[in-house]
């Protein structure tokens, strides 16, 4: 387990193209989708956080704890960014570090955190985020606590919403991951994607068979 970096799992998206509800706990091969990201990250972390809004009760049954945004108005992942970051420092001020995971991402790598953290050192980054098959995921991402803030300052003061655009203030660094026979990253945004899921669930049963 890894005692510096805590993992912010990010859950309190509209999900529209998925007509509405919970993206995390639609399921892939029997298992919601939250579960399986728990699974994945939880030995990678020295605890884990769901960010969510609204009640929290249907999350319960996971036994993780959960922060709302918090600032105003709805403003994508970069608020629930910021409510992680505050948690971290107020509940385990000796962690410096955090990677923020959207929970609609099934396949994630069992050594995400510990190749984002060696690109951290090896190029004294101050974020760092995974890409794959040439594109740049800045939301899968490893975050100094101290950032929290100037992201606070950008949310409230300028109502800058995209992480891209926050994330280019800063020396950034990224690490690449394949993506066959599979990317890691892949997300389930719409009812189809649930369906592609299942087929790479199944090719990944195939080849460990």
């Amino acid at each position: 387990m890894n005692d510096t970096c805590f993992g912010v799992l990010l859950a309190g998206g509209l999900a529209r193209r998925m007509g509405g509800g919970d993206k995390a706990l639609r399921t892939i091969g029997g298992t919601s989708i939250l579960g399986r990201i728990i699974a994945v990250t939880r030995p990678q972390c020295a605890g884990l956080l769901l960010n969510a809004n609204g009640d929290v009760a249907r999350l319960g049954g996971f036994g993780l704890p959960v922060a709302a945004d918090n600032v105003a108005g709805f403003k994508g992942p970069l608020a629930g960014i910021l409510a992680g970051l505050d948690w971290i420092a107020l509940h385990h001020p000796g962690i410096n570090f955090a990677i923020s995971i959207p929970t609609d991402t099934p396949f994630l790598p069992a050594n995400l955190v510990a190749r984002l953290e060696e690109e951290r050192e090896n190029k004294h980054a101050e974020i760092v985020c995974a890409r794959s098959g040439g594109m740049t995921h800045p939301v899968i991402a490893l975050w100094p606590v101290s950032i929290r803030t100037d992201l606070r300052h950008a949310l409230v003061d300028e109502d800058l919403r995209k992480t891209g655009c926050f994330t280019q203030r800063y020396h950034v660094a990224t690490v690449d991951w394949p993506i066959e026979p599979y990317d890691p990253f892949f997300n389930a945004n719409e009812p189809a994607d649930l369906v592609r899921a299942e087929a790479i669930l199944a090719q990944r049963a195939e080849v460990e068979d």
